[in-house]
């Protein structure tokens, strides 16, 4: 986390500017997935449980001075199945002293994750912040050698255990000016960013590795621009960067904006997930936490969402009461909401950055146009509905994906092919629009619409 929001002039106080968070690649999902069922919860009753039939995580910042309380990990084992160290693996606090690293805390948060099935986020390995003194009074080429260093020895340490790492965090300035943060790593070269993500690869080749950042939501905003250019800079010459976390900090002074899903929409266009790693919003509206989580299952390449603590009195800011859960660790109705988003979500589908501007044409003679569209979804299936115009007599083609089958279908009188994936779908007198579910079988491809013909 940082230091602050945009516009939270508090004193850095308490549990320590804030740090980020998430991921897992697809592959990495796919490997673990069956992990990803905490506990003994069932499919669609938990947020780890109902992103994981997603293919995502939910995941949640972790300090592993709670681990003995009991109220925390009850819910910590019940409801995620990622975390992200909320401070164990800053600078500060894995090498308090040049050359000599402390990794107690950290492993201690990692054991726990992993021995009940949970992913682990690494955050964060390069930062302007949270470093310990003798690092804050290095500057140039040592300064640069350490910060190398560090690198290599965190990633190394926690290889295979991690399944991302926030190698860089926070490198860009607030405002409109979208430059580079004037800090101690800024200032030993503007390569090193870069460095870091080489150092990063070569120290454990099988994590994604993430550049993260806060007020990066808004995709006007000249930050989110800057961050954009340099990813796109950094895919264009092959440096090895895989994700980008969005903190999502969000409070009165930096509010969810409805541009949210452009911003996560346009850099994964760029070839890199993205993922929601920090996420609180000022008093908790179940509106908004909806919308956030809306937006990332809108994407297909949001990897997952991690909010930055379990109950309001875990929060670092906790006076904002901005979690999922109250202080005595009782669900609010932002909790309803998320997991009502998640059980709800669709298959993602990469929105296009902008609309099209052809407008459509009118069918010629003999044929008609079929509009599909995605409907309820379930853990296990889900329903398309497919409208049809242009005809009020009509055969449509559509096709799923093996192993998807057709299980069920209305307003029309349905023949499959052998194979029993293309389904011939004939109008029966029951209108234009006509629906089908199918059986997922692990593949969650959307059903296609090969033909419309008037008859």
């Amino acid at each position: 986390m940082t230091e602050r929001c945009q516009g939270d002039t508090r004193p850095r106080t308490g549990p320590r500017a804030r740090t980020a968070i998430v991921l897992a690649a697809a592959a990495l999902l796919a490997a673990t997935s069956a992990a990803f069922l905490p506990g003994t919860a069932s499919a669609g009753t938990t947020l780890g449980a109902s992103a994981a039939e997603k293919g995502r995580y939910f995941g949640t910042a972790v300090a592993a001075s709670r681990l003995s309380d009991g109220n925390y990990t009850t819910i910590l084992n019940r409801e995620f199945n990622s975390v992200t160290p909320e401070n164990e693996m800053k600078i500060d606090a894995t090498e308090p002293q040049q050359g000599r690293f402390s990794y107690g805390a950290a492993e201690q948060i990692v054991n726990h994750a992993r021995s009940r099935g949970m992913s682990v986020r690494g955050h964060t390995l390069a930062w302007h912040s949270q470093q310990p003194p003798w690092m804050e009074s290095m500057s140039g080429s040592a300064l640069r050698s350490a910060m190398l260093n560090h690198v290599t020895q965190v990633a190394t340490h926690f290889r295979g255990q991690v399944v991302a790492w926030d190698v860089v965090n926070e490198a860009f300035e607030d405002g409109t000016s979208g430059a580079r943060r004037n800090s101690n790593l800024q200032r030993t070269g503007n390569d090193w960013i870069e460095a870091a993500f080489r150092a990063a690869r070569a120290a454990d080749p099988g994590a994604k590795l993430c550049y993260n950042d806060y007020n990066t939501d808004n995709w006007t905003h000249a930050k989110t621009q800057a961050v954009y250019n340099m990813v796109r800079d950094f895919k264009s010459r092959g440096v090895p960067i895989d994700c980008v976390g969005f903190q999502s900090h969000f409070n009165n002074d930096s509010p969810y904006v409805s541009n949210y899903r452009t911003t996560l929409s346009s850099f994964a266009a760029l070839g890199v997930d993205v993922q929601v790693t920090e996420l609180d919003i000022q008093g908790a509206p179940a509106a908004t936490y909806r919308s956030v989580v809306e937006d990332c299952l809108a994407v297909a390449r949001c990897n997952g969402v991690t909010v930055w603590g379990i109950r309001d009195s875990d929060s670092w800011r906790a006076s904002q009461t901005p979690l999922l859960f109250n202080s005595s660790g009782q669900k609010k109705a932002a909790y309803d909401a998320v997991l009502a988003a998640l059980n709800n979500g669709t298959t993602p589908t990469d929105p296009p950055t902008t609309p099209p501007t052809t407008p459509p044409t009118t069918p010629p003679a003999g044929s008609c146009t079929a509009t599909l569209q995605d409907s309820t979804r379930w853990g296990d299936r889900f329903n398309s509905q497919v409208t049809v115009s242009g005809a009020s007599n009509w055969t449509v083609v559509v096709a799923v994906t093996p192993p998807q089958k057709v299980s069920n279908t209305w307003n029309g009188s349905p023949t499959w092919d052998s194979s029993g994936n293309v389904m011939t779908m004939r109008s029966n007198g029951s209108g234009n629009v006509f629906g089908f579910t199918t059986m997922a079988n692990g593949t969650w491809t959307r059903p296609v619409v090969r033909s419309c013909t008037a008859s």
